[in-house]
């Protein structure tokens, strides 16, 4: 699989420029190079932000990058739904009769746009403390 790189700033205005004058995506494609799938969702990111062409002139190269690629209000690492508390239900877990399902009906009751059952389900266990190998693997020395 090739490798993720994003497009020149000359690229995306040369983009922007050919659409504008009715160039179709295909073409566009061509002409820079790049897959034509790159070149509608570059084009879609633009119409999303209402920018077509003829750019403002005071839009720099970085505030073009800022306005196309910046995810606005989302912090690096940030969570996008409402986490469950996993220590609670460790303890809730124990208890006779009571299952992640269960659980996870609750949350989605008091969180309906949380997450799904089996993503729920994955952070459940991916949250457990992992084992330990210590002593587990033979010594490869002399």
């Amino acid at each position: 699989m090739p490798a993720k790189r994003r497009l020149t700033m000359r690229q995306l205005r040369q983009m922007l420029r050919l659409a504008g004058s009715g160039t179709s995506s295909r073409e566009i494609a061509v002409v820079l190079g790049i897959a034509r799938s790159t070149v509608q969702d570059n084009l879609r990111r633009a119409a999303a932000i209402g920018l077509s062409w003829p750019l403002p002139g005071e839009l720099t190269d970085d505030a073009l990058e800022n306005k196309l690629f910046a995810r606005n209000g989302v912090k690096q690492g940030a969570r996008r739904r409402a986490e469950p508390n996993w220590a609670d239900l460790a303890v809730e877990l124990k208890k006779p009769g009571v299952t992640l399902l269960i659980l996870w009906e609750e949350y989605r009751g008091s969180h309906p746009d949380g997450y799904g059952y089996s993503r729920y389900v994955a952070a459940k266990f991916m949250l457990r403390k992992p084992f330990s190998f210590s002593g587990v693997w033979p010594s490869l020395g002399p």
